[in-house]
């Protein structure tokens, strides 16, 4: 059975978000608060973190950011902000994907299930394949591990997954919307803002300059290229 971790100050929507996912067949805790929330997830096994923003103690984002330095899973963020701004926010410090309150619950479901899917089919076909050697970067894909002239960084599971992706598909220029809709999924909730907050991130962890990257090039106006 699937185990969801809900961080959550309030009861009401915990509990229905926890009803919704046992009617689903998930097994699910409830945190009230931000550091309960970093103390269950770095101390049980979860396949997913439903993660609110606004929370009692460590919020959202920096509780994000901790939980993503240790715990490779997907990170839903559940949120009552529609800005664009807080939605990079919340890329840029590890989320998966985010989905605005008031929600459907199903769709919420819906959500959890195609990203633990997803996830999961990832990792299986990785754990098939070899590892990358490109140049001064090492890519270990059945530990999901990064290093840079031997020096390992810490990638969060959709920046992984987009340069491993690039990675096998070397001199191949490819849109945000393709890499969007590849690594996110057609259904995510997520819009194409999310794609450029992650190649950003993943060139500050290969590149020795970021702002002339070697590696990930940008094909102005078609899109990005991992250059071999």
């Amino acid at each position: 059975m699937k185990k969801v971790l809900i961080i959550e100050d309030e009861q009401s929507i915990a509990e229905l978000e926890r009803d919704y996912l046992e009617v689903n067949g998930f097994s699910s805790d409830i945190a009230m608060t931000g550091d309960e929330g970093l103390a269950k997830a770095l101390s049980k096994s979860y396949d997913l973190i439903l993660l609110d923003l606004m929370l009692p103690g460590l919020d959202g984002f920096e509780l994000c950011q901790k939980i993503r330095k240790t715990v490779d899973i997907p990170i839903l963020m559940v949120t009552a902000r529609k800005e664009d701004i807080d939605k990079i926010r919340g890329f840029d410090r590890g989320a998966d994907d985010y989905i605005v309150k008031p929600f459907n619950p199903n769709e919420l479901v819906a959500r959890v299930k195609a990203h633990i899917a997803r996830y999961n089919r990832l990792v299986n076909r990785e754990n098939t394949q070899n590892d990358l050697q490109i140049k001064d970067i090492y890519i270990e894909r059945n530990s999901r591990r990064v290093l840079v002239n031997e020096e390992e960084k810490i990638f969060t599971a959709k920046e992984f997954d987009l340069l491993v992706f690039l990675a096998t598909n070397p001199n191949r220029v490819f849109s945000k919307d393709h890499l969007f809709e590849r690594i996110w999924g057609i259904d995510s909730m997520g819009d194409l803002t999310t794609v450029t907050v992650h190649i950003r991130k993943i060139r500050e962890k290969i590149e020795v300059d970021p702002s002339n990257p070697e590696y990930l090039e940008t094909i102005w106006g078609v899109g990005y290229r991992f250059k071999k």
